[in-house]
């Protein structure tokens, strides 16, 4: 008496359509999201070393109204005061670029000016020096 084998084998399964599918658009997506162009984020007055430090005590408010723009965040107490802020992002991972300036006035003319814009010196195009071609 013979008897059926049955051979059984084990066969792998893919999963369901739906499920492929959304892997794949996830990894699409994961793979595009690099790719994406930023904004860069600028909030409040551009403050530049060289228009901060024309700022000097005795000048009216319209004079430093003129050279920063209006402030940002308007006295609402103490109006013998004015603060300028600057906020730069340009890319994803980098630092910020923060500014912050503050005039003083006193009868309406500015008492002094605390800032932290510092001027950076200007870098060299290059470190070889220069020689003129010879005849």
């Amino acid at each position: 008496m013979m008897t059926d084998m049955q051979i059984t084998t084990m066969h792998r399964r893919l999963p369901p359509a739906p499920l492929l599918a959304l892997c794949w658009l996830a990894l699409c997506w994961l793979a595009l999201a690099g790719c994406v162009y930023h904004i860069p984020i600028q909030q409040g007055n551009h403050l530049d070393a060289t228009t901060v430090e024309q700022v000097k005590p005795g000048m009216t408010r319209t004079q430093v109204r003129y050279l920063l723009g209006t402030p940002m965040v308007p006295g609402g107490f103490v109006t013998d005061r004015w603060d300028y802020d600057y906020y730069l992002k340009l890319r994803r991972f980098t630092h910020p670029q923060r500014a912050h300036a503050t005039v003083y006035f006193h009868n309406d003319l500015v008492e002094r000016l605390a800032t932290d814009v510092r001027s950076e010196p200007a870098e060299p195009v290059s470190n070889r020096p220069v020689h003129a071609p010879s005849n």
